[in-house]
């Protein structure tokens, strides 16, 4: 059974959200909120599965509230999905950099949303390759982007540096098998392992630090 908290400050939105929820067998719901800080008191207290947060929302706000679920120790197994009005909403990449799992859109499919919740349940990160690619055009662009390289960064060999770039440029490892000339499991090993090394929570973060680190090519 897969543990769903809903934290968004309309209602009408949560009602969808708990309606989709509560359809599947699978699912069951762990609570709502109305607020970030309601958010993080209720995952700490029910420790949910996955988290779907909105952004904007009064008081604490959900890039703050995923910040501080992410960091909570307590929390380590729980997921976060960002809930977006658009794709390049200005606070997405401050979610993945907190450490959430990805995001989606207010406009998703109800069948996406629910694939979305078990694949992040799993621990596969909620991040496609063309959205990938939307939100580093977007952060390449911002005039104060600041390179803060991982400390991590040298433990990672020539090949593993040049994959992760190549994650944060968004290709799949069957795009970066195809790159390099190697079998989708070489690649699969090589993303795996910078993981690893960089203590990555998932294949998002791995996309943040590859930005922060200069490893994409903007």
């Amino acid at each position: 059974m897969i543990k769903v908290l809903i934290a968004d400050d309309q209602d009408l939105v949560r009602m969808g959200l708990r309606a989709l929820v509560e359809s599947e067998a699978d699912l069951a719901l762990a609570g709502e909120a109305a607020d970030g800080l309601a958010a993080v008191e209720l995952a700490r207290r029910e420790r949910p599965d996955v988290v779907l947060m909105d952004v904007r929302m009064p008081g604490v706000d959900g890039i703050e509230a995923t910040r501080r679920i992410v960091a909570d120790p307590g929390l380590a197994d729980t997921r976060v999905i960002v809930l977006t009005t658009f794709e390049l909403d200005e606070y997405v990449f401050d979610a993945l950099r907190y450490g959430a799992s990805g995001f989606l859109t207010k406009d998703t499919r109800p069948a996406e949303l629910l694939r979305a919740i078990r694949l992040v349940a799993e621990g596969e990160a909620l991040l496609s390759p063309s959205v990938t690619r939307r939100v580093v055009r977007e952060f390449a662009t911002r005039p104060s982007r600041a390179l803060r390289p991982h400390p991590r960064l040298d433990t990672l060999t020539d090949r593993e540096r040049e994959v992760v770039g190549l994650v944060g440029e968004g290709l799949s490892n069957a795009e970066i098998a195809e790159r390099l000339v190697v079998s989708p499991a070489t690649a699969r090993t090589h993303v795996s392992r910078a993981m690893v090394k960089l203590a990555a929570r998932d294949r998002a973060q791995l996309v943040v630090f590859a930005y922060q680190s200069g490893l994409v090519q903007s």
